[in-house]
């Protein structure tokens, strides 16, 4: 499976997918950070991947996605942003309203 076909694995695998530095319990940067933060304070169900761990990967997803940093949070397999969208759509309400939509909110967040 080349690069392109395991990202886009990684995609369908999850509503809600994010491409991250490090883990959701040990995120490696600030941004990647705070996303996990405002995704697990609306109680959402999400696939993290750590870029970390798949360096061809890493490199890919910047093209694939024609975004240049990390994080990058994905809803139904489409590019959402990174932490400033993300945290904008938390602050605006529109990222619950989204993830509610793909069904990735659990019913105590």
């Amino acid at each position: 499976m080349d690069v392109v076909e395991r990202i886009k694995a990684e995609l369908g695998s999850s509503p809600v997918v994010l491409f991250m530095k490090g883990t959701p319990d040990f995120p490696q940067c600030g941004f990647s950070a705070q996303t996990v933060a405002a995704l697990r304070s609306l109680g959402a169900e999400f696939k993290s991947v750590n870029i970390f761990e798949e360096p061809e990967m890493r490199e890919a997803l910047k093209r694939y996605s024609n975004w240049p940093t990390y994080p990058q949070l994905y809803v139904n397999g489409e590019l959402i942003g990174g932490c400033d969208i993300a945290l904008e759509m938390y602050q605006s309400g529109e990222l619950q309203k989204l993830l509610s939509g793909v069904g990735a909110l659990s019913s105590t967040g």
